[in-house]
């Protein structure tokens, strides 16, 4: 179990080096603290052409022992008005689960979570009310979205 322990985190501070040279545009992340490599903060800045536009949203990132051949799991602390993220923070993203693979970064998690707020998924959602607004009154949507990066981002 050691190795294992100890190659999840040579990768988890390889990746934290390469996040800190090259982050991708509107994201950040790195451990919480120092001594625990395990636990990160990240924040994503809310994207110019969605209604998430003006805020920065947290997220908590908690790697496994056995990353990369688990996928970290992410959560948002910032609330979020979005029918793929949930009121404790979960995010419905397919490489969080079933489409994880370990040659995927915490980078391209970032990305992909950056690009979900520009282009939510509906018809898999974590938030079916949301998702309904979302299909029937995109308008509705939106400005209820901004209301709650006004608010809470």
């Amino acid at each position: 179990m050691a190795s294992k322990k100890n190659a999840s985190l040579k990768r988890i501070t390889k990746e934290h080096g390469d996040l800190q040279r090259d982050p991708p545009v509107g994201c950040s992340a790195g451990p919480e603290d120092e001594e625990d490599m395990y636990i990160w903060q990240g924040s994503i800045t809310g994207p110019e052409d969605s209604p998430y536009a003006g805020g920065v949203f947290f997220l908590k990132i908690e790697f496994p022992g056995d990353y990369p051949f688990k996928p970290p799991k992410v959560q948002f602390t910032t609330k979020i008005y979005h029918p793929n993220i949930n009121s404790n923070g979960s995010i419905c993203l397919d490489i969080l689960k079933d489409q994880w693979s370990p040659a995927l970064t915490i980078s391209k998690v970032l990305l992909s979570i950056s690009s979900l707020l520009t282009d939510p998924n509906p018809d898999d959602p974590l938030v079916p009310e949301i998702a309904s607004l979302y299909k029937s009154d995109i308008d509705a949507y939106n400005e209820k979205a901004k209301e709650w990066t006004n608010t809470y981002g």
